[in-house]
């Protein structure tokens, strides 16, 4: 695919995968592809290629002489990282923010106790950078620099489980962290209380306490979750 077609590709799919999960076409809906190559004034290879991207993510379904049909909502992929984006950035985003915050909650406690039981020494001495990192960004409104940090202090809890299925959950967990920081469902400066967690936590992983690295990793969670209640109700 040359760059041009790609671009064109793209402008396409950031068009129609926000439409779809932000029900503007809602299941059931039926996508002719003359219709969508004359209004995006592209080629019918670079709708169906866009298409195909999003049958990968169960949105959509193509049949012959039927057109391409808009799947179930129980049938998307929503652990697919760009489903996540886009449904953040949709109106549902309260009710998505808060389905995923609870998913965290109960599987990084869980990987929090194992990183304590099997993180390497590099993985420790990284999750404590990254844990002053936080510390260093979380006043003067560095959000950006913050959501870095932080973005990449649960990633290392999550890979240092040594469990292949919670490492996966790495990017969905980036895409919570980075929709929350991005659609201004975070304070000005992160809650000092939620900074000093991960610092502990990081601390409990080091020492190799897993019972300590669930409670606080619970802690965090609780934290999240009441900030929804405040900022996305």
């Amino acid at each position: 695919m040359t760059d041009q077609a790609r671009g064109l590709h793209a402008r396409v799919l950031e068009s129609l995968g926000p439409a779809i999960t932000g029900g503007e076409y809602p299941p059931g809906s039926v996508l002719r592809t003359d219709e969508l190559a004359q209004r995006f004034e592209v080629s019918r290879s670079v709708v169906r290629e866009a298409v195909r991207v999003l049958e990968s993510m169960h949105l959509v379904e193509s049949r012959r002489r039927v057109g391409v049909t808009v799947r179930p909502t129980a049938e998307w992929n929503v652990y697919d990282p760009q489903v996540i984006r886009w449904r953040l950035a949709g109106a549902d985003r309260p009710r998505q923010l808060r389905s995923l915050t609870v998913l965290r909650s109960a599987i990084e406690p869980a990987a929090a106790g194992l990183a304590a039981q099997h993180a390497t020494p590099e993985q420790c001495a990284a999750l404590t950078e990254c844990a002053l990192g936080m510390v260093a960004t979380s006043r003067g409104q560095q959000l950006e620099g913050y959501l870095f940090h932080d973005i990449n202090f649960h990633r290392i809890v999550l890979n240092a489980s040594g469990n292949e299925m919670f490492a996966r959950l790495g990017d969905v967990v980036a895409e919570v962290l980075a929709g929350r920081t991005h659609h201004q469902v975070m304070f000005e400066d992160p809650d000092p209380a939620a900074v000093t967690l991960h610092v502990r936590l990081a601390e409990a992983v080091r020492e190799g306490d897993p019972v300590r690295a669930e409670e606080l990793t619970r802690e965090i969670a609780v934290g999240a979750l009441h900030e929804l209640d405040i900022l996305a109700p």
